[in-house]
């Protein structure tokens, strides 16, 4: 016969017990569903730092490859055959342009490239294009190791760049279970392209394919 006192006791630490494993599978499902924007960051990070070591981790350089050599050569057939009609001799560049496929995908298929792609400067399909270079430490970066000075008045206006770059507009979603999506887009109705990281694992997510539009 069991006992009632022992019965009642037991109750607690069994919801208890329930309690914490609801709250751990919660938690995992939280973090599983967050991991795509977490590894986005540490992404993003590492390929403004171009650290190498870290990007590995977090691309799949053969899948981004072959991704960009399909992508660009679908963009750049598009441009021949829309300036045909028009303009033959302006269908030319594309051409050569398709030629150099090889060496503008080894080019963006790197540290340089993927802070490219992530910083909204994907390949256009220029002959002997190239990733920008990392910029250069600015006077501010400078300035923080250099002994205080007095503030001085503001620079001015004639100082500042002619022309201040174009808004960028991004939008991070899932597309499925295992594939999110990072759209870019430099002002309201312009062109837009993706950058796609797919699922490797529970937590982990890695940058394999690019989405062009020309």
């Amino acid at each position: 016969m069991s006992d009632p006192v022992r019965s009642t006791q037991r109750k607690p630490v069994a919801l208890a017990i329930t309690a914490v494993i609801a709250i751990a599978v919660i938690a995992v499902l939280g973090y599983a569903y967050a991991s795509p924007y977490v590894a986005l960051d540490h992404l993003k990070r590492a390929a403004d730092a171009r650290d190498a070591q870290t990007l590995n981790q977090y691309v799949d350089y053969p899948a981004l490859r072959q991704s960009l050599k399909d992508q660009v050569t679908q963009m750049l057939t598009r441009r021949i055959d829309e300036q045909k009609l028009n303009n033959p001799f302006a269908a030319i560049g594309a051409m050569i342009g398709v030629a150099l496929i090889g060496p503008l995908v080894d080019a963006y298929a790197t540290p340089d490239g993927v802070a490219a792609i992530l910083n909204g400067l994907p390949p256009r399909g220029t002959p002997g294009e190239r990733p920008p270079a990392p910029p250069e430490p600015s006077e501010d970066t400078a300035s923080n190791t250099a002994p205080s000075q007095p503030a001085s008045e503001p620079a001015p206006s004639s100082s500042q760049p002619a022309s201040a770059p174009a808004p960028r507009q991004t939008t991070a979603a899932y597309r499925s279970v295992n594939e999110f999506a990072v759209t870019y887009r430099r002002v309201a109705g312009s062109a837009q392209y993706s950058a796609l990281l797919h699922r490797d694992g529970l937590f982990s997510w890695k940058l394999v394919a690019v989405e062009l539009n020309d």
